[in-house]
């Protein structure tokens, strides 16, 4: 009885022992795996914060042009509310045509990477010319990108109107 005792507490032990270093080895491969993931995921943010930014110079430039060559892949896929699709730059430029008077402000609300593909749901806010006989609106917007040679394109993008709510 006391070999037996003595037995299962080593065992016990060595099932610790054992669970310890395997619970240590997963957090510590849990951090590192973790630290990559949020490093790629800030540097892709930054990435397309930079071609919103320039979407939204080019809006306030009323220049379309900038947006139809440095955001969108020449293949781009672009469905709007009605249901109507816009496949390439150049089936864009008529809608850019008649937008392009507006001013926007493009809110990041939940992006994901992985590799060279990403997504983010954005709010698309669309701010009327003065005199305008449209109010303000929000577009709930999902922009699909690809990394190509190191710079990240739009390649399509789907929108209805809303707005997600962001916390501050």
């Amino acid at each position: 009885m006391r070999v037996f005792s003595v037995t299962r507490i080593r065992a016990g032990t060595a099932r610790t022992v054992v669970t310890s270093v395997l619970a240590l080895l997963f957090v510590a491969f849990t951090n590192a795996a973790s630290s990559a993931p949020a490093t790629e995921l800030d540097a892709f943010k930054a990435a397309i914060r930079a071609k919103y930014d320039m979407k939204q110079q080019a809006f306030a430039d009323h220049d379309a042009t900038p947006i139809l060559t440095r955001f969108y892949s020449e293949d781009v896929v672009s469905t709007d509310p009605e249901g109507n699709t816009h496949i390439g730059r150049e089936a864009l430029r008529p809608v850019y045509d008649e937008v392009i008077a507006n001013n926007v402000r493009i809110e990041s609300y939940k992006t994901f990477v992985k590799g060279d593909a990403g997504w983010d749901w954005v709010n698309f806010h669309v701010i009327p010319p003065a005199g305008a006989d449209t109010a303000p609106f929000t577009f709930k917007m999902l922009f699909l990108w690809e990394r190509i040679d190191g710079e990240w394109w739009s390649h399509g993008e789907m929108f209805v109107l809303g707005e997600f709510k962001i916390p501050n």
